[in-house]
């Protein structure tokens, strides 16, 4: 359905789970992928597999809260492949529902260092040094049902996640009549491995990761009665990114199985 051919994505965070199937899959439908991520075993099985297959995975690791390294990451992009035809800033990690007397600074710091700013560095960086200048190019942020509704995740996360949203249409605003399109996507329950794989990240700063991943009874929020797949999310990144939404900007994409139509 999609063709991708002769472009280049970057994901951030495209090493596991959602980040992973959208590298996954932009590659099957012929781009050239920059993984710019932070689990770097993860990060070379990602490109391991789809050389297997036949194609073009580069992974970088990559501390998106480090302006210095997003600045240079995206530096030797360019001069690798010439231009970003596609960022996906994909890159979050999990507060584990921690509420705001749970919340140290520290945790607060990394969860929007990432989620937020991690994300505003790398659009800056990408506009600055490619996008801008070209008059073209697509940006998808990865957002959260946490960004549209309350009591669906932590207080950080959360956070992030509507800041995310609020980047995104103004992002759109300021860029629309320059040839960039900015978009964000909001999963609902998807099957992914986010709250280990940030676990291991924050280190001593990861808080218990209770919640909806361990208790059953939160499917009853979704009337389609079950969690969605990491290609889900993917599938709705590649239309963002297609001709077929070339009049979209500025949107919010909700893909949750229904969660938050009731």
């Amino acid at each position: 359905m999609f063709d991708f051919q002769g472009q280049v994505v970057v994901i951030t965070g495209g090493e596991t789970g959602i980040g992973r199937a959208t590298a996954e899959a932009f590659a099957r439908a012929g781009a050239s992928v920059v993984i710019a991520g932070y689990l770097e075993d993860e990060g070379q099985s990602v490109v391991e597999a789809m050389a297997a297959e036949g194609r073009a995975v580069e992974f970088i690791r990559t501390d998106v809260q480090q302006e210095e390294v997003i600045t240079d990451v995206v530096a030797g992009i360019l001069a690798r492949h010439g231009r970003i035809d596609v960022l996906v800033n994909n890159a979050s990690i999990f507060d584990g529902f921690a509420g705001i007397t749970e919340t140290s600074t520290s945790l607060w710091d990394k969860v929007i260092g990432t989620n937020l700013r991690g994300s505003f560095l790398m659009s800056r960086a990408v506009l600055a040094q490619d996008m801008t200048a070209r008059g073209q190019g697509t940006i998808i942020n990865m957002a959260s049902v946490g960004g549209l509704i309350g009591g669906a995740d932590g207080l950080a996360y959360t956070t992030s996640k509507f800041g995310i949203i609020g980047m995104t249409r103004q992002m759109a605003c300021d860029l629309s009549a320059r040839g960039i399109r900015v978009n964000a996507v909001c999963p609902g329950m998807i099957q992914t491995e986010m709250r280990k794989h940030s676990t291991r990240i924050l280190g001593a700063d990861a808080p218990p990761m209770r919640g909806v991943g361990v208790n059953p009874d939160a499917l009853k929020r979704v009337p389609k009665g079950h969690k969605g797949r990491p290609a889900d999310i993917a599938h709705a990144v590649m239309f963002l990114a297609s001709p077929y939404a070339d009049y979209v900007s500025g949107h919010s994409l909700v893909v949750d199985g229904g969660w938050t139509i009731q």
